[in-house]
């Protein structure tokens, strides 16, 4: 992944509910984790 890319805000926000939810399978999870692994950090803007 290049380092210009990140997760956007939305499919972070539905990552963090797919994790939240307990009846999500485990590669819903697995995705969902990875996803929120690439997303920007809060409180960290305009840091590098």
């Amino acid at each position: 992944m290049a380092k210009n890319e990140k997760t956007s805000k939305s499919v972070a926000s539905k990552a963090a509910k797919i994790l939240r939810n307990p009846s999500s399978t485990k590669a819903q999870k697995s995705v969902a984790a990875s996803a929120l692994t690439q997303a920007p950090d809060k409180g960290k803007k305009g840091k590098k």
